[in-house]
């Protein structure tokens, strides 16, 4: 089988096929985090890298597959990922009970895809809001634009919301389900990481922290109201999560 991913899907798709006895293909963006390619190559995929800011990732996709005869398991735009990434919202209102607000991180899609269409099929008044970074507005032009554009990918340190656009089958359920998508800058990311690092001792990537940081900046009002926050992803090594978290301090 053959994926495309900065680290998170492609552990999972590495893992998956070594118990399936067969074998996986992941291409990686040549500067995703080393601890992520370093357990991807552990689980035994062989890993291709590629430069994401000059390589269209779905054309370098489809070439690879097509050259080595390879089945495609999309990290975001396939119906499967989208309803198992769905079962966090279904665990977290299950757990929570009823919330106002929803704000779920925001990278190719298909978490937020997921876990809105569950969120409204459980109670339609809940507000779903979408977090990406400030500098990748794939989704907001989305939306903007009724279909899904590709933007310039943009040098974050949310490397899991890297993707230059938002996948056809996510961009449908965003927009029926979706109240609102809003940006978060790096700064605040970090700020959210060392929130969570110091006061809930919970180690989490800058991609899975984007949405918490989007309430603790206020760019969502949660007076009075009953708020959940995903956070989607510990993949950042020691020295990495060092240095970020020592910006803040500073």
């Amino acid at each position: 089988v053959l994926t495309t991913s900065s680290g998170n899907h492609a552990q999972a798709v590495a893992l998956a096929a070594r118990l399936h006895g067969t074998t996986a293909v992941v291409l990686m963006p040549e500067d995703a985090p080393a601890n992520k390619r370093a357990a991807t190559e552990g689980y035994g995929a062989e890993v291709v890298t590629f430069d994401r800011y000059t390589t269209d990732r779905e054309e370098l996709t489809a070439q690879v597959a097509e050259e080595r005869g390879l089945p495609v398991l999309h990290a975001y735009d396939d119906p499967h990922v989208i309803a198992g990434q769905g079962t966090v919202a279904l665990e977290l209102l299950e757990d929570a009970g009823d919330l106002d607000v929803l704000l779920v991180c925001l990278g190719g899609g298909g978490l937020i895809a997921g876990c809105s269409l569950t969120a409204k099929a459980l109670n339609p008044n809940l507000a779903v809001v979408g977090v990406e970074p400030a500098e990748r507005p794939a989704a907001r032009r989305a939306l903007e634009a009724g279909e899904p554009v590709k933007v310039p990918v943009a040098r974050t340190i949310a490397d899991g919301q890297q993707t230059a656009s938002i996948g056809r089958r996510n961009h449908a359920l965003i927009a029926e389900h979706v109240d609102m998508v809003v940006g978060v800058p790096d700064d605040a990311i970090v700020d959210a990481m060392t929130f969570l690092f110091e006061r809930v001792k919970t180690v989490v990537e800058p991609s899975g922290a984007s949405a918490l940081a989007a309430l603790l900046s206020g760019q969502v009002d949660a007076e009075g109201r009953r708020v959940g926050v995903t956070l989607s992803g510990g993949n950042v090594d020691a020295a990495r999560f060092a240095s970020l978290v020592s910006r803040a301090a500073r």
